[in-house]
């Protein structure tokens, strides 16, 4: 037994007159409390107004229902539960308001019931309404709604008006509103702060209105200048005379950090576009009387505020102000007036020509240290003409009373007087005038000292923060004290620990509760309230207590899509989707009401289960077969239990007796992304005649026709999920279930919501982690987490709450499931979910591959290993030294090393010289040179931690004797190298002109040192000279010889000592460095060639240089021919030649010279073809004498196939034929060369030279000119005959004839 406890209380409200209004609460206590309602402490009897109140009490939760609200329901209600522990009550409010526009008038009462006008009653929803609207002053913001009318008449339109704050907005520059037949729209061209506020829609037909709001927030535009006070604004004109008006504003709440230190006022005449200043120093009064206008003329102001880092914008700017008198300005709005609901009764107008009486109730209205305003009553007696008045000021304590206004007395009962002394104190009275004459004064007003009277507000009360959504906190304070003409309230916030507090509203409230929009879910904030009137802005309220942002909890919305799973005679099995808001809180079970349908009419609804059931499908029992019935359902959570769902489809109460299964139900898609979703739900209840043994998965496009449901799965799954990795991404999906037994398919399951195949912004995947232990575990975070969220995770979707395997540990963001034993066990599908998110989940594989993986791994992280890039190696380093190293890929600056030998430890010596590198892991240990006692195994050990690795190596028998020797020998060499020494040794190079060259490389010389060359122990010349810069001393050998054989020794040396190289060349070394000279003789030959002589064919090769002791043999078939008297072989300078004397048949064949360079050796081939070779048979003359101006004509005889290529040759230069030589080639046979007209120029060497691809042939003869000789005209001289012809002082006058020398003998 416990007393009553609230475990909701009743919220305030605000609501618009006419509507309705609930309050309900939550009470827990035993025995059940007795619940009362109450209104400003009066019980509420709803029977006492039937219609008014309705009182409902179900589930422990209490509501009271207030109906079509009027001003009289504005009021504190207080719910009241008691029981025999105690009794306990708490408050709410509601405020009850009502729609005005400039002329303030009350809603007109829907009519209900038939309108005669279309004989119908609309019915009108507000759809996608636009929520809480963040804008920047200077941007354009758009508000829209879809409104749905039923029925829709194509030409009907409902009346649509827009309120900002309960002020009826009107089209202007400032805000456009439009219609298009289903939304309304509401422009804001130009944000400023004075567009901050509830907006409101109101749509109106002919039986009823609906409405639909939503806050409007305006921040302050980037200033101009960094640290500048934000705009002011709401700037306004009042008390407007003709020369004069009385600007007020209202502070901004952002100061840029430094106290505003006042205000500048710009004023703009209508017509121009230039602003003047119209006060030269910053006023800190939100009030300020603007002189000098011109009377007739229209001004609009502006307001810019300044603090000591600069100016703000300004302010938007005011609505245009005429300078006239008042009465003036009545008189031109026109006669007519609006309705006020009052009706003024007013005494006879008095007789004319009356002097008016004294003016009534004059009173100061406002005083400044600027100015001071005085208001008055018109007098009862006044005549029937119009009167005026003028005003009169008196120092207080002195009966001087001086007109105020003496060139033109004012008509308006209203006046502002200026250049008042500060701090002095006035008396002010006030007379009638007309015609007739001047009235009596009034009665003088009290002393008036002239200064700002107006104090700035005290700080508001204790401020006290209650949760709202996710985004948004209720604030609410307690009014400043005394405080006078209080404009309103700016709240500020900050997140706590930041120190950083920034304006919620930019516009102030006159409430003491407003709703902070715009915070972050799951933040912790702080509050504090600033109060302001004309005179400034008070001290900050005390910071309220923190309160993180989440939203407020309530009861869930209604289930839906209620369907049948399973029918037997005296029962049903329901199914249903749970709500689509659960109210902050989880659900903690649903109840389910039924009810009989008899002929169409629904009966009274019965409770189907007292304790609520969990899961979204119960067995409804006691029903009656083949009955009709209809069935809700309610959702309840912490909060209580919510409005029960529309009622289902009727269904009847009859047995199934189908084969196949019934519907699977609770579809529940998770894991989606941009290709991918997994599908569970659960099988059906009715099984049909056989067991369900699989499942269909079926797809379509949310917005498809029925007949576009196609098939995921082919083979039906046994699983009650499935991964569907068939998506588009960006397109949107309806699933459903089918189940099938052996009898076949069933019904398809309801399906799923629609469902947009993308990948959230910050969606994260489930991670495997091995930890430095070898713990394996599963990894999820989430970074949207709220206050009531849970990380849920499942195998093989199916909830793990056994933790015998696994075991959960959930900090903060981030959830693990780390499996104690991973074994075969193990093996699944593993997800994680978050409960109270937007679908945050994610799942892993674990197959029999990852597992055997992670094992591996698990393993060596349990024993973990230095990893080696390099095992431990040896190497020699200069003077012979050892280095003993390797490389470790990875290890700390805390490792350690040990260096062992024969498994004694080694430690930091003269001997042993041990180096650790921790930024590349290198290690290394360095000996000076190695003993006989060093042979044996050498092993670093490393340490890391646990981490740990050894690497050894073996130095015994032959491998360290030969490192031991290696070693030796760089120890001498670098001994060596520390005088003159050769970098290269002697050696020999033989030059392409088979010139050899004796060479070394020197090093470390100066300009003493020397070097003497030896052969066979005698000292022979050399080149001596030593450079610096080459350091390469040579000896050479000129047309190398057999006598040039022996040993040759060259000695280096100086002060810091000698060195000694040797190069041997007896025997095979001067064999080896002849068969190399050979085989630069061989290479520098030419092709192999034939000449046709005398005696018969020859042969021949050229070489650069040939050498005695060349060894060469010429090959006939490729045999080597043997040589007689009619084939002999021989040397002629550097031509190598074959002569075969009477050439033969049998000689015809392939013959090569081959020179032999003790290697491979090298031959030169050609092919000798007999009758086939270009030949010159019968020759030419050896030479010819011809006196000058005759023709000589010269003919031979060609041979040769192919036929030969013929060319003549002069000095060894070929001839072009022309008109002076002729030169013809005549079947193939017979080449003639005639010069038509023989000068001394042609004398010369002349030569003819046959080719074709089997040979060439030449043949010379030579031509000598003489001048007197005229006896012959031309010669016809067939060869071989050698013909000679002179004259020594002959001459002929006889016509010459041709002479045809034919006979050899002649």
């Amino acid at each position: 037994m416990h007393a009553p406890e609230f475990v909701i209380k009743p919220r305030s409200h605000t609501v618009w007159e006419k509507q309705c209004v609930r309050l309900h609460c939550t009470v827990s206590g035993w025995p059940d409390p007795r619940v009362v309602w109450y209104k400003n402490n009066v019980t509420i009897d709803p029977m006492a107004h039937p219609g008014k109140y309705k009182l409902q009490s179900s589930y422990n939760v209490h509501s009271l229902e207030i109906d079509r609200c009027d001003f009289d329901d504005t009021a504190q209600y207080r719910v009241s539960a008691m029981n025999s522990r105690g009794e306990l009550s708490t408050f709410a409010s509601v405020v009850v308001k009502r729609f005005k526009g400039e002329v303030e008038e009350a809603l007109p009462m829907p009519r209900h019931g038939i309108v005669s006008e279309y004989g119908i009653t609309f019915e009108t929803h507000i759809v996608d309404g636009f929520g809480v609207s963040f804008g920047r002053e200077g941007e354009t913001m758009s508000l829209g709604a879809m409104v749905i009318i039923s029925p829709n008449l194509a030409r009907y339109q409902p009346e649509v008006q827009w309120y900002r704050d309960d002020v009826l907005l009107q089209t202007s520059k400032w805000c456009q509103m439009h219609w298009s037949g289903d939304k309304a729209t509401l422009t804001l061209t130009h944000l400023n702060k004075e567009d901050e506020g509830l907006y409101t829609l109101r749509i109106t037909t002919k039986t009823k209105y609906e409405t639909y709001s939503a806050y409007v927030f305006v921040r302050d535009a980037d200033a101009e200048v960094e640290g500048a006070p934000g705009a002011p604004l709401d700037v306004t004109c009042q008390d407007a005379s003709k020369d004069y008006v009385i600007v007020t504003w209202k502070q901004p709440a952002v100061d840029g950090g430094n106290s505003i230190l006042g205000y500048f006022v710009d004023r703009c005449e209508v017509g121009t576009t230039h602003w003047s200043q119209c006060n030269d120093t910053p006023i800190k009064f939100a009030r300020f009387p603007v002189t000098g206008l011109v009377e007739g003329r229209s001004y609009t102001f502006r307001v810019r505020a300044v603090n000591k880092s600069g100016m703000s914008r300004p302010s938007r700017t005011s609505e245009v102000v005429a300078a006239m008198d008042p009465a003036d300005r009545t008189r031109m709005r026109g006669s007519s007036a609006p309705w006020t609901g009052q009706i003024i009764v007013t005494e006879e107008e008095p007789a004319e020509g009356v002097v008016p009486g004294r003016p009534k109730e004059l009173e100061v209205t406002e005083a400044t240290k600027n100015y001071v305003v005085l208001s008055w009553k018109a007098p009862g007696e006044r005549g029937h003409e119009g009167i005026m008045y003028y005003v009169e000021k008196c120092v207080s304590g002195t009966d001087s009373w001086q007109r105020v206004n003496t060139e033109i007395p004012v008509k308006s009962p209203r006046y502002a007087l200026f250049d008042l002394a500060e701090g002095k104190a006035y008396r002010f009275r006030v007379r009638c005038c007309n015609s007739a004459g001047v009235g009596e004064p009034s009665e003088a007003t009290e002393a008036t000292t002239v200064g700002d009277k107006l104090d700035i507000p005290s700080a508001p009360g204790r401020v006290v923060p209650t949760r709202n959504t996710d985004t948004s906190v209720v604030v609410s304070w307690e009014a400043s004290r005394n405080a006078k003409e209080l404009v309103g309230y700016y709240i500020e916030a900050s997140i706590v620990g930041s120190n950083t507090f920034e304006p919620c509203n930019n516009k102030p409230v006159k409430a003491t509760r407003f709703v902070c929009h715009g915070l972050v879910t799951g933040e912790s904030y702080v509050f504090r309230v600033k109060a302001l009137n004309a005179a400034g802005l008070s001290e900050c309220s005390q910071e309220s207590e923190a309160i993180k942002v989440k939203a407020a909890i309530a009861s869930p919305t209604p289930p839906y899509g209620i369907s049948v799973l399973e029918c037997v005679r005296d029962s049903m099995v329901l199914a249903w989707k749970q709500p689509t808001f659960i109210g902050g809180a989880d659900i903690t079970g649903y109840f389910v009401d039924y009810r009989e349908v008899i002929n169409g009419v629904p009966g009274k609804w019965h409770e189907a289960n007292v304790k609520a059931v969990s899961d979204r499908a119960y067995r409804v029992s006691d029903l009656k077969e083949n009955r009709k019935y209809q069935f809700q359902v309610r959702a309840a959570n912490m909060a209580g239990v919510g409005i029960p769902s529309l009622p289902s489809e009727t269904f009847i109460c009859e047995e199934w007796t189908i084969a196949v299964p019934g519907p699977p139900h609770d579809l529940q898609v998770t894991e989606v992304r941009a290709n991918t979703l997994v599908l569970l739900f659960k099988p059906p209840v009715y099984q049909g005649r056989d067991p369900v043994n699989g499942f269909y998965v079926d797809i379509k496009e949310a917005d498809a026709e029925e007949e576009a449901w196609r098939g995921v799965n082919e083979k039906a799954i046994s699983t009650n999920y499935m991964k569907i990795k068939i998506l588009k991404e960006g397109e949107t999906y309806v699933f459903r279930v089918r189940a099938q037994n052996k009898a076949g398919v069933g019904k398809a399951s309801e399906p799923t919501e629609p469902v947009l195949a993308e990948t959230k912004p910050g969606t994260t995947e489930i991670v495997v982690d091995i930890d430095d232990d070898g713990v394996i575990s599963m990894n999820f975070a989430c970074s949207n987490l709220t206050p009531d969220s849970k990380f849920v995770w499942s195998k093989n979707y199916k909830e793990i709450t056994d933790e015998t395997r696994i075991t959960v540990a959930t900090s903060g963001e981030k959830s693990k499931a780390i499996f104690n034993m991973p074994a075969e066990d193990d093996i699944g599908i593993y997800s994680c979910a978050v409960t109270h998110t937007n679908g945050e989940s994610s799942s892993y594989t674990l197959s029999a591959e990852e597992l055997k993986k992670l094992l591996e791994i698990s393993h060596d992280h349990k024993f973990p290993i230095i990893p080696l890039k390099t095992e431990l190696a040896v190497e020699l380093q200069e003077k012979g030294r050892v280095r003993f190293w390797l490389q470790a890929e990875k290890i700390s600056a805390n490792g350690k090393i040990e260096y062992v030998f024969n498994d004694n430890t080694l430690s930091q010596g003269e001997k042993y010289k041990m180096n650790f590198n921790k930024d590349t892991g290198v290690i290394e240990m360095i000996m000076e040179s190695l003993l006989q006692e060093d042979e044996g195994t050498f092993t670093f050990q490393l340490q890391d931690g646990k981490a740990t690795n050894q690497s050894s190596l073996v130095l015994i028998g032959e491998v360290f004797k030969g490192l031991q020797k290696e070693s030796e020998f760089m120890c001498k060499e670098w001994h060596r190298k520390q005088g003159p020494h050769f970098v290269e040794y002697l050696s020999y190079e033989v030059t392409p002109e088979c010139c050899v060259f004796l060479k070394c490389k020197v090093g470390n010389i100066k300009k003493e040192t020397v070097a003497l060359w030896y052969k066979d122990g005698r000292e022979v010349k050399g080149d001596g000279n030593l450079t610096f810069a080459e350091g390469v001393l040579n000896l050479e050998i000129a047309q190398i010889s057999k006598k040039d054989a022996g040993v040759y020794e060259i000695v280096m040396k100086d002060d810091r000592g000698k060195d000694t190289s040797t190069l041997n060349l007896t025997e095979q070394g001067f064999r080896d460095l002849m068969n190399e000279m050979f085989s630069h003789i061989a290479n520098s030959s030419t092709a192999l060639k034939i000449q046709s002589t005398e005696e018969g064919i020859r042969l021949y090769s050229f070489v650069s240089y040939y050498n005695e002791a060349l060894q060469v043999t010429w090959h006939h078939k490729d045999s080597a021919i043997a040589f007689t008297d009619r084939i002999k072989s021989g040397v002629v300078g550097e031509q190598l030649w074959l002569q075969i004397t009477e050439p033969t048949e049998k000689d015809k064949g392939k013959y090569a010279i081959e020179f032999h360079d003790g290697k491979g050796g090298l031959k030169r081939t050609v092919e000798l073809a007999g009758q086939d070779r270009a030949r010159v048979a019968g020759g030419l003359p050896d030479v010819v004498t011809i006196q000058e101006l005759k023709a000589l004509n010269l003919t031979c005889n060609i041979s040769g196939d192919p036929v030969p290529e013929v060319v003549w040759l002069k000095n060894e230069r070929e001839i072009v034929s022309d008109d002076h030589y002729i030169m013809k080639f005549e079947s193939g046979k017979y080449a003639s060369f005639t010069i038509t007209t023989v000068n001394t120029t042609d004398s010369g060497k002349y030569s003819i030279l046959v080719k074709n691809k089997y040979g060439t042939e030449s043949a010379d003869f030579t031509i000598n000119s003489l001048c007197e000789f005229k006896l012959l005209s031309s010669y016809y001289i067939t060869p071989p005959v050698t013909v000679v012809i002179y004259s020594t002082s002959l001459n002929y006058d006889t016509t010459p004839s041709d002479y045809d020398i034919t006979s050899p003998d002649t």
